[in-house]
């Protein structure tokens, strides 16, 4: 299992628009299914279901 620690004030990682298109883009590319680039990317299914519908 890996943990990422974050210090300092801020507690939540933010993604540029940019880092949040070539996540998207990955879903669907060799079969790659939402949970299994979500698990890679370290999110959760629903943060990949939000962005899709705030792209469009």
């Amino acid at each position: 299992m890996r943990q990422e620690i974050l210090t300092g004030v801020e507690r939540r990682r933010r993604r540029s628009d940019a880092e949040k298109r070539s996540i998207l883009a990955e879903v669907g590319v060799n079969g790659a299914r939402v949970a299994d680039v979500a698990r890679r990317h370290d999110l959760t299914r629903q943060h990949i279901y939000q962005w899709r519908a705030e792209s469009r």
